[in-house]
Formats: C-alpha cells, structure tokens, sequence
C-alpha cells in the first residue's frame, strides 16, 4: 500500500483478504489505520525497512504514530544503510533492548578512480559540465545534496545539451518510475539525483558517479560512489569542493587514511557542437500487468510484423497499467508507426515516445 496508487483498491483488497502481512508506505499506512481499514493492535511484528530514507522524506511522525498502535509486546526491526543521531534517537524509542547488527562490506574494496575539483560555488553548474564533457562517461549520476539543486543541475545540463534527467523525492511515484526506467535502459545518459531518491537504484556498468557537491557524512559519500564499482569493475568518483567544504574533506581524507587527488575543475562556456546521443529511446504502452501484458508479447509483436531486429530493443519493463519498452534510436519511428497501426495480443493500445 503506497500514496501513489487510488485509496480504494487498497481499502477492498485489505477487506477481502484478511493479509496476514501488509507492505506499506507510512503515509499510507497511517491513512488506513485512520480510517479503521486497517487494525495495528494485532500486529506482532513491525519492521521498518530503509528508516533513513523514510525519515529524509518526512515520515517520522506517521512512523511514530504505527508504533504507538502496535502491540506493545511486538517485535520491530530497523534497518538503516546510514545511522545518524535522528535513526538511533527512533531506535531507543520504538525498540526493546535492541541487538544491534553491522554488516561490513567486502574486504576486496572497488576499485574507484576518486579526484577531487576545487571550484567556486558560482560555477558549479559549468563544473558539472565541463567534467562530463573531459571524461565523457557512457552514462553517470549527479549527487546533489537538495531537491532543489537536482531540478536546477538537470536544467543546466539539459541547456548545455545533455540527455539529463532530474530524479528526487518530490516527483509523483509515477514520473520516478519513468526517469529510472529511462536511465537504466540507455535512453539518458545522465542522471541528477538525490540521495533519497537514489537509494535502491541498481545500474550494471555506471560509468561515473559525480558530486555536485559533498555530502556531509563520509559514510553517504561511500554509498554513492560505491554505485560506479559494481562486480569488481573499475569505477569513477568526480568531486566539486568548495572552500566552505574544508571540514568535509578533511573527515573524508581521515576515514580514508591517504591523500585526496585535486585538480582545478574545467568549466563549459558554451554548448557543444556535438555531443553523444543515448543509445535508445523509450516508448511507453498503456497497458502491463493488469491487461496481462508480458515482455515476450511486446518482443512479438515489434520482431513479428514490425521487422525489428532483436538486437534493436532493449530492456523491457512491465507494471500493472503501463509497459515500456528501449528502441534503438534509429529504429525508433518503425517501430512507434508499427506499434500504431497494429497490435499487441490481439489488442490496441495508446502508444507514445518519451
């Protein structure tokens, strides 16, 4: 049960099945409680996954109040990539004698090329660029410490001529199902996020992680640019420093026990003549799961009448209402045209490029 979906389904599903387990965003969770739908005092074990990001995307209160409604001889679990003051101030709260559990990461570290760009705040925008534009990263995400920050870097980059898209917390869960779709099947090439927002995103080959700007904790620091060295492959951390952010850097060199890489950052002044395209496109069906739609019938139906080589499409991706499928760019107008006029399991459905 989440925000982003209807109240009413989720009301007629928890009085028709009688769950034994209930999934949910606390938001939502809170409502159903509220409304009498769903009964919290029977509940003997609650676990709060992820409680640093639910606490970044202001959830504190609702999860306090599914607590008091709880059993109060339940049994809760935490867990928490990050263990700020707020995460363990919760813990002492909500839970009873804790055991408290560290999983250590592997001894083989990733192997992370990290440097680090002095800059003035002022040009931090052409930093990012002008760093993209030197090492030109196949793809890369953009760290940035706001919400606000992600929708003016993602702007900047997209003026400079980019094929960026902007992801964080604010957006409907929809348009983030989107931009991750697009960004995991190579219709964009870079990705401006937050750090909430990003939290659960897989990509296999991440070329470059860039930091707009540090964050304030080595330990977030380490989450993001662990993201740039899956499977033990080679990976890229690109840093903007200010000179305001000396305390950061100097926690950052002594969690690391070695000195930092610094260089001058290179600024873009002008858009590029040329830059390089992402390889596909995405095309969004209005219709998935609930229309029992599956990938071999999208596959079908565009290597069938379409005539598109396999090699032509990409990842697909199916959810209850909506499908989408990756296109080779230069594929992209055969197979829309096709996907048009014809059909898909005996049916038609809206199709649009995104």
């Amino acid at each position: 049960c989440h925000g982003g979906m209807p109240l009413g389904p989720q009301l007629a599903s928890l009085e028709a099945h009688d769950p034994q387990v209930v999934v949910g965003t606390p938001g939502r969770i809170q409502e159903l409680a509220r409304k009498r739908a769903l009964h919290l005092g029977g509940v003997r074990t609650l676990v709060l996954d992820e409680a640093d990001r639910m606490l970044d995307m202001g959830f504190e209160e609702p999860i306090r109040e599914i607590a008091s409604r709880c059993d109060k001889h339940r049994q809760s679990l935490l867990f928490s990539a990050t263990f700020p003051d707020i995460i363990r101030t919760l813990a002492r709260e909500i839970l009873k004698d804790p055991v408290e559990i560290t999983v250590e990461g592997a001894d083989n570290a990733p192997e992370i090329d990290q440097q680090f760009f002095e800059v003035d705040p002022t040009y931090r925008q052409k930093a990012v660029a002008g760093l993209l534009l030197r090492f030109n990263p196949e793809s890369s995400v953009v760290f940035c410490n706001t919400r606000k920050e992600v929708d003016e870097v993602a702007g900047s980059l997209q003026e400079f001529g980019f094929s960026a898209l902007a992801l964080h917390g604010d957006m409907e869960q929809r348009d983030r199902d989107e931009v991750l779709v697009r960004f995991v099947n190579r219709s964009c090439n870079v990705l401006v996020a937050s750090d909430v927002a990003a939290r659960g995103l897989d990509v296999e080959d991440l070329s470059a992680v860039v930091n707009y700007e540090l964050p304030t904790d080595t330990e977030t620091y380490r989450h993001r640019i662990g993201r740039t060295a899956r499977a033990g492959k080679h990976g890229l951390a690109l840093s903007l420093v200010a000179p305001r952010e000396t305390a950061r850097v100097q926690a950052l060199e002594a969690a690391q026990g070695q000195p930092l890489k610094w260089s001058r950052a290179p600024l873009a002044t002008a858009r590029p003549a040329q830059l390089p395209h992402a390889a596909m496109t995405t095309l969004r069906i209005d219709g998935g799961k609930t229309d029992k739609l599956r990938a071999g019938d999208i596959l079908g139906a565009l290597t069938g009448e379409a005539g598109l080589s396999g090699a032509a499409i990409g990842k697909i991706a199916i959810y209850p209402t909506r499908s989408y499928v990756a296109i080779a760019r230069a594929q992209v107008a055969k197979a829309l045209a096709h996907l048009h006029a014809g059909k898909i399991k005996g049916r038609r459905f809206r199709v649009s490029k995104l």
